[in-house]
């Protein structure tokens, strides 16, 4: 049968007086929230409940679902090993959600096992609902970081089994939200938290899920958020439905957001199929970039689609700019996948003829030759976006103080090993921050000598 009710719910661990021992009633709200929906999970009465957590197993490429017939945890981590849970998997339903992924050429099922321990994302919401009703199986999914839309395909595939196994299906989205919107939170303030959660808190209310999907993933990052690709995949499992949809509170007192929704389907609607609505606009949004994209980004595209494409190198072609075809130059080509970094390499100095051979030779490079991914396949092309870092000649620092991260790039030396990170880069705000990349890429410690240079870009998009 189809789901029957879908929840998101927090994980602070603080919620319990376990661990809060009185500091819990500083999220009250939350907590009356949190046992409303315990007590409509209960008049449900579901046979699986399928629960995606921020905290479970975590890969780049891959969704783990947990395997074997039982596990338990409990909150020793918080100094509360009292609290603890004990659950029975729904192995039916996790083979089958292995085979509808794998139906969808989605990366998910029961490989990488770390560890059988229940996480405290998973725990929390489990504590409030047992403490109503336990008959249930559960399926426990792990986030990954493959993009936005395989969460989403995740989450129908879940919708496909919940329909075809005849079971009473809930679904529990377990996340926080942005850990920076106060100063006095464990992790310090950020605009950009206050910001996300407004929206996500706003896109919950109105069961707006498109909205899920088009956060960029630069935003999320500075946000520090927690559950939104756990959202996502509750979203994916409520495609195609119109929903009733309620936020029942959010506070942020300990720094860090905290929101409980419902969302109970209801009846279907040919408009509410988000992931066809979100790939039309990225189509529409990759397509504006490449329009945008000046002859030197265009030359490293052209260079890597025909590699993948052909797998020879493309030949020189005769009708590019003189800049490129006179000039040498060290060259960084970087490519990204839906917000993440999918490759980079490039040369500090030059080592071709001209700076549109360095380009071709570093596209491929990049696209090929970058030790931390695979290769690009060809699938893959049409959602690139190319950076193009064309380096000035490097010069010799005697004091960090001479570093500025947006104007300038890094070299840290000591013997034969150098590392370089490029200026401007997203996440990296501190000089400390970007020598301490560059030396982790080289493997230089903290207790070698080194030594500083910098360099200017000019960057091509």
């Amino acid at each position: 049968m189809p789901i029957t009710g879908a929840f998101i719910l927090p994980h602070p661990p603080i919620i319990l007086h376990e661990v809060g021992h009185g500091e819990e009633t500083k999220i009250q709200k939350t907590i009356n929230s949190y046992k409303e929906i315990a007590k409509r999970i209960a008049e449900l009465k579901p046979d699986t409940i399928v629960l995606s957590s921020p905290h479970s197993i975590m890969y780049a490429d891959y969704f783990h679902i947990s395997p074997g017939r039982v596990a338990n945890g409990n909150l020793r981590e918080f100094k509360a090993p009292s609290v603890s849970v004990s659950v029975e998997y729904d192995v039916e339903f996790v083979s089958s959600l292995e085979e509808s992924a794998k139906n969808a050429n989605i990366a998910a099922g029961i490989l990488g096992e770390k560890g059988t321990s229940l996480d405290h994302a998973t725990i929390i919401p489990l504590t409030f609902i047992n403490e109503l009703y336990s008959n249930y199986k559960l399926v426990r999914i792990g986030l990954s970081g493959l993009p936005v839309a395989d969460h989403y395909k995740l989450g129908m595939c879940v919708a496909d089994v919940a329909k075809s196994s005849g079971n009473n299906v809930v679904f529990v989205a377990s996340g926080d939200l942005s850990h920076k919107v106060s100063a006095d939170g464990p992790y310090g303030f950020a605009a950009e938290g206050l910001e996300f959660d407004k929206e996500i808190i706003d896109a919950m209310a109105k069961g707006d899920f498109l909205r899920f999907l088009t956060f960029t993933p630069a935003f999320t990052e500075k946000a520090a958020e927690c559950g939104l690709r756990s959202f996502i995949i509750m979203a994916g499992a409520l495609d195609g439905k119109n929903v009733k949809s309620e936020l029942l509170s959010y506070e942020g007192t300990f720094g860090v957001g905290y929101a409980v929704a419902s969302f109970i389907p209801m009846d279907d609607n040919k408009n509410r199929h988000f992931l066809e609505r979100f790939l039309t606009i990225e189509e529409n949004r990759m397509q504006t970039i490449k329009d945008c994209e000046d002859e030197y980004v265009r030359l490293a595209r052209y260079s890597l689609e025909h590699y993948v494409t052909t797998g020879k190198p493309v030949k020189l072609p005769d009708t590019l700019l003189e800049e490129l075809l006179k000039n040498k130059a060290g060259v960084f080509v970087s490519l990204k996948k839906q917000g993440n970094l999918r490759g980079c390499i490039g040369t500090i100095s030059p080592v071709t003829n001209c700076i549109a051979e360095e380009i071709i030779q570093n596209a491929i490079s990049a696209c090929a030759q970058d030790p931390r991914f695979e290769p690009v396949q060809p699938e893959e092309l049409s959602e690139l976006v190319y950076n193009v870092d064309v380096l000035s000649p490097s010069e010799p620092i005697t004091s960090a103080a001479m570093l500025d991260v947006k104007r300038y790039g890094v070299i840290v030396t000591s013997g034969y090993k150098q590392g370089l990170l490029l200026p401007n880069l997203d996440g990296v705000n501190t000089i400390e921050q970007q020598i301490s990349i560059a030396m982790q890429k080289a493997g230089i410690h903290q207790d070698e000598k080194y030594s500083l240079a910098r360099f200017e870009v000019v960057r091509h998009k």
